[in-house]
């Protein structure tokens, strides 16, 4: 789909029939499971570490094992093009989402199993670090969820009609994202309180089955996947299909996008930078705040969850309404603004109110912004090549960000010597908040060239 594709305007009630579709209740379904690993291996576990007494160091190194994510456009490739053995009998979408579900769930009730304790434990004659094996775990965990992120965007984009339905089904996903998001970074703390962090993860693990059951009895395979522009290229073993498989999305990128591409992942890139760099300290935040994982919780279930809701709901028909560049201008402003928020939570020192206020500026403003930049990268991708295509841009989104994260816990630590540890967070926080302002010229630059483009493409 080309990004000058821009979705008509719709009425109200045009939007409404359209979420009857039963793709839409199967993009809910597989968007849960996509977003389900994303804080298990992240920030959640950050919070988990902190308790049992890591430092804030290694919360934010062992952060890097989310660049699966932002690595999964090189073995992207491989799922556009192959099968998985016996599981291909699926279909080529859904057989590669039952293999990613079913090795997510072995991770996280791994990780549930070795738990991120100190010391050493035996295996085979071999003195081996907890931490180290479960970080392994919890790597295991983000490269099976990065490869399912990889498979399920590409069935939402192939399985679309249209560009108006693309933004439905967008938002559609991040609707089950978000309501993932907020199990795994909401739920799972007031459930940890009770019966601790090990049983809520087998928790999460079985929680998997959400995504199975859509993948085994509710998706259908798209009939893009069998069109002869992607079903025509040499077989993947071959040179010409190897050069194909891997040089060939980029190339069609570029012959697509011309001179505005490098423009655009430039905008990517940067989109999301604040929120990936301050991610691994949220709940550390917390933590030290005094503030109790039970009120967390309780705050993101239920403030959260109807802020979230309400900014991917605002986001979907912004975009099927007005387009998907305003809407990701709209989205660079609003971005920031949640993480300035969390300055003003660190000098209120943990007042729950302001706490309270924070949280629902941040559900509103990620809802919209994450939604925004979705559904414009969705429409940047071209049939043939939609898993490694989006893949090459959902890793431009995250590499830089998860790159940096890794350093969060340092840059916390540097901002709090010689000041308390609540003012260096609040720097900390204020610091990523401006991170945005590179992304929002960006965006004011690609508005500016949609509108000179569009009398063009008009005559």
């Amino acid at each position: 789909m080309s990004e000058s594709a821009a979705p008509r305007n719709k009425t109200s009630r045009d939007v409404l029939r359209a979420l009857r579709r039963p793709k839409v209740l199967a993009m809910l379904l597989l968007g849960f499971s996509s977003g389900l690993p994303l804080y298990l291996v992240g920030n959640t576990m950050g919070y988990w570490m902190r308790e049992n007494g890591s430092e804030l160091s290694a919360i934010g190194f062992l952060s890097w094992v989310g660049l699966a994510y932002t690595l999964k456009f090189l073995w992207a490739p491989v799922i556009d093009k192959t099968n998985v053995p016996l599981l291909g009998r699926l279909g080529h979408r859904r057989g590669w989402m039952v293999l990613s579900q079913v090795v997510v769930a072995l991770g996280l009730a791994g990780m549930a199993v070795v738990q991120p304790q100190g010391g050493q434990f035996q295996f085979a004659g071999f003195a081996i670090e907890h931490l180290l094996v479960f970080g392994a775990l919890a790597l295991v965990a983000a490269f099976a969820s990065a490869t399912q992120d990889i498979v399920v965007d590409a069935w939402r984009i192939e399985i679309a009609d249209d560009p108006e339905e693309l933004g439905l089904l967008t938002s559609g996903t991040q609707f089950g994202y978000r309501t993932a998001l907020l199990v795994t970074d909401a739920l799972i703390l007031i459930l940890a309180t009770y019966v601790g962090w090990s049983l809520s993860y087998w928790a999460m693990a079985a929680l998997m089955g959400v995504g199975l059951c859509a993948a085994l009895f509710v998706a259908r395979e798209p009939a893009a996947s069998q069109r002869p522009e992607v079903t025509t290229h040499a077989p993947m073993w071959t040179v010409s299909g190897l050069w194909d498989a891997i040089a060939g999305p980029f190339i069609a990128f570029f012959k697509t996008h011309g001179q505005w591409a490098l423009l655009m992942l430039a905008a990517i890139s940067l989109y999301r930078l604040p929120d990936f760099v301050m991610g691994p300290m949220n709940n550390p935040f917390y933590a030290d705040i005094g503030i109790s994982k039970e009120f967390v919780g309780e705050v993101r279930a239920s403030i959260g969850l109807a802020t979230s809701l309400l900014g991917i709901a605002a986001a979907g028909i912004s975009a099927v309404r007005f387009g998907f560049v305003p809407t990701l201008l709209a989205g660079a402003i609003l971005g920031p603004g949640s993480n300035a928020a969390f300055t003003w939570v660190a000098y209120a020192g943990g007042d729950h109110a302001v706490f309270v206020a924070a949280m629902a500026i941040d559900g509103f403003s990620t809802g919209f912004a994450g939604t925004a930049l979705v559904a414009y990268m969705s429409s940047l991708t071209s049939i043939g090549y939609t898993a490694t295509q989006y893949a090459l841009l959902s890793s431009f989104y995250a590499l830089l960000g998860k790159l940096l994260k890794g350093f969060s816990g340092v840059a916390v630590e540097q901002l709090a010597a010689g000041r308390t540890l609540l003012d260096g967070y609040a720097l900390f926080f204020l610091g990523t908040a401006l991170a945005g302002l590179p992304a929002l010229l960006l965006c004011l630059w690609l508005a500016r060239r949609m509108r000179a483009a569009a009398p063009a493409q008009a005559g």
